[in-house]
């Protein structure tokens, strides 16, 4: 089954910035055990465009869809077994980017 992998970052209580190295071991990590399909980091939240095209015509909107304190950092995509190995990767990856992490299964 495959699971999307949020890292959530603060404006107020932000993750260190000295992250990377550890976040590259553990994607490394994640390639090697065979759970890794994709991952990115995200743009600040101000360089977000919103698109609604659900009324006669699309409205477009400069920034994020909600203005909050917290925020989506980046994502991963992982491939597991059960939501077991997810939670226990997760946990590691929280640690390894100083970050929340919000795990949930694809339909």
């Amino acid at each position: 089954m495959q699971y999307l992998v949020s890292v959530i970052d603060d404006k107020t209580d932000p993750g260190r910035t000295d992250r990377q190295p550890a976040i590259s071991e553990f994607n490394e990590r994640l390639i090697a055990d065979g759970y890794w399909v994709f991952a990115g980091g995200l743009a600040e939240t101000d360089s977000a465009t919103v698109i609604d095209n659900r009324g006669e015509r699309p409205v477009i909107t400069d920034g994020p869809f909600v203005e909050s304190k917290e925020y989506l950092a980046g994502v991963w995509i992982w491939e597991a077994p059960d939501l077991d190995v997810v939670l226990r990767l997760a946990a590691e990856a929280s640690e390894a980017c100083d970050r929340k992490i919000e795990v949930r299964p694809f339909r």
